[in-house]
C-alpha cells in the first residue's frame, strides 16, 4: 500500500521547498502566497537498510522499496473554510490523504515574508487547526440536517447517527478536533466514512534554519520547535524538525556525498528518513519483505496484520487462494546467509492465514486460484 500524506501549512512556511527536496518533483517555489495552486504529487522511496542487506545476499534482478506519496497542498489562510484564498478547493485536496504533514515555520528570516508578519508556531498551528475544524463543522451540519429528517420518520440508524454527529459537532465547537475526541471503535468506523479533515493523524514538520538544524533535534535547545513539541505532546501527534534548504541540497548528492554532508552537520540521517519513519509510526504501519532471484521487495502493511492480510497487499489472488505462508524472521535470514541457510537451521516456519506478521518478516506465499 502506498501511504498518501498531504503537506499543509500557512503560505511561505517552506512546504514546496520541502516537497521538492523529498520528491524531486520540481514544484514551483516563490516568496509569495499561493504559489502552489494545484496539489503537486510525488512518490518517495522509503529508505530501509534491511532491503539493501537482503539484496546483498539474494542478488536479485531488481530491488523495490516501499513508497510514500506526498501531496503538496497550497497554503491555507485564515478564512479558508469560507473560501478565502481558494480555501474550499484546497480543503478538498486534504480529504484525499491518510495523514497530514503540517509544516510549521520555525526559523527567522527577514528576507522571507510571513503572512502574519511574525513567526509564532503556536498561532500558526491554531489558525490551520481552526480552519479544518470549521470545515468539518460545515460538512457535519449539512449531513446532520438530512439525518434529522429521516430520524423523525423512525429510522433507527439515522437516530444513532444524529447522536454521534451532535457529539462530534459539540467537540468541534469546543475546539477539539475529531482525532482527539473519545468514541467507541464502532463510532470511529463511522467517523472514518465521513472523511473528516480533523480525524486524520497529524505529523508536525518544523522547518528550521540550516544553522539550527542539529540543535533543533534536542528538546530544550530550540524554543520555536519546543513550542510545537508541547502542542504535539498534548494531542499525541508526531514531530520532526528538518531544514528544507538542507534537504534540497541533499537531494542532489550521491550516497557517499550525502553521508559526508550529514556528518558535517552533526546528523546521522536525512530529514526525509526521519519524516517517513515518523509517518509510519504515526499511522501504525510496518514492513515485511519478499525475496527471490527476480526481486527483493518491501511491502507496507498496518501493524497487527495477519499473513492473510499481507498476502492481499501483493495481489487479491494471493489472498483468495491462500494456502500457507513460509516465514523467516529478518534477523534469522541475515544471520543464516539467506533462505537456504535458514532452512537448514530449521528457521523457516510454515504459518497459516491467522499468523500475526512481525515487522521485517521475509515471507513467501503459497496459493492456488
Amino acid at each position: 500500500m502506498a501511504v498518501r500524506c498531504g503537506i499543509v501549512g500557512l503560505p511561505n512556511v517552506g512546504k514546496s521547498t520541502i516537497f521538492n527536496a523529498l520528491t524531486a518533483a520540481g514544484a514551483e517555489m516563490a516568496n509569495y502566497p499561493f504559489c502552489t495552486i494545484e496539489p503537486n504529487q510525488g512518490t518517495v522511496a522509503v529508505n530501509d537498510p534491511r532491503l539493501d542487506a537482503l539484496s546483498v545476499l539474494v542478488r536479485p534482478k531488481r530491488q523495490l522499496p516501499a513508497v510514500m506519496e506526498f501531496l503538496d497542498i497550497a497554503g491555507l489562510v485564515r478564512g479558508a473554510s469560507k473560501g478565502e484564498g481558494l480555501g474550499n478547493q484546497f480543503l478538498g485536496h486534504i480529504r484525499q490523504v491518510e495523514a497530514v504533514a503540517h509544516v510549521v515555520r520555525c526559523f527567522i528570516d527577514d528576507d522571507i515574508t510571513h503572512v502574519h508578519d511574525q513567526v509564532d508556531p503556536a498561532r500558526d498551528i491554531d489558525i490551520i487547526e481552526t480552519e479544518l475544524m470549521l470545515a468539518d463543522l460545515a460538512s457535519l451540519e449539512k449531513r446532520h440536517k438530512s439525518l434529522v429528517q429521516k430520524a423523525r420518520f423512525g429510522d433507527k440508524d439515522s437516530k444513532a447517527l444524529v447522536t454521534l454527529y451532535e457529539a462530534l459537532m459539540e467537540g468541534l465547537n469546543n475546539g477539539i478536533p475529531a482525532r482527539r475526541q473519545k468514541f467507541t471503535a464502532e463510532d470511529r468506523l463511522l467517523i472514518r466514512d465521513l472523511f473528516l479533515l480533523t480525524a486524520k493523524p497529524v505529523l508536525y514538520v518544523c522547518n528550521v534554519s540550516e544553522a539550527e538544524v542539529a540543535k533543533a533535534q534536542q528538546p530544550g535547545e530550540h524554543p520555536l520547535v519546543d513550542a510545537v513539541r508541547a502542542i504535539a505532546e498534548a494531542e499525541g501527534a508526531g514531530v520532526v524538525a528538518i531544514c528544507g534548504t538542507i534537504e534540497a541540497e541533499i537531494a542532489e548528492l550521491n550516497h557517499e556525498e550525502r553521508r559526508a554532508f550529514l556528518a558535517d552537520l552533526g546528523l546521522v540521517e536525512s530529514g526525509l528518513d526521519r519524516l517517513v519513519r515518523s509517518a509510519y509510526h504515526l499511522l501504525g504501519l510496518m514492513t515485511y519483505f519478499t525475496a527471490g532471484p527476480q526481486e527483493v521487495r518491501a511491502w507496507t502493511i498496518p501493524q497487527g496484520s495477519t499473513a492473510y492480510d499481507a498476502a492481499g497487499a501483493i495481489h487479491s489472488d494471493f489472498q483468495r487462494g491462500f494456502i500457507r505462508a513460509e516465514v523467516i524472521g529478518y534477523g534469522d535470514y541475515i544471520a543464516s546467509g539467506g533462505e537456504s541457510g535458514a532452512k537448514e537451521k530449521g528457521l523457516m516456519r510454515v504459518e497459516g492465514r491467522e499468523y500475526p506478521v512481525v515487522d521485517g518478516d521475509v515471507m513467501h506465499f503459497r496459493f492456488n486460484v
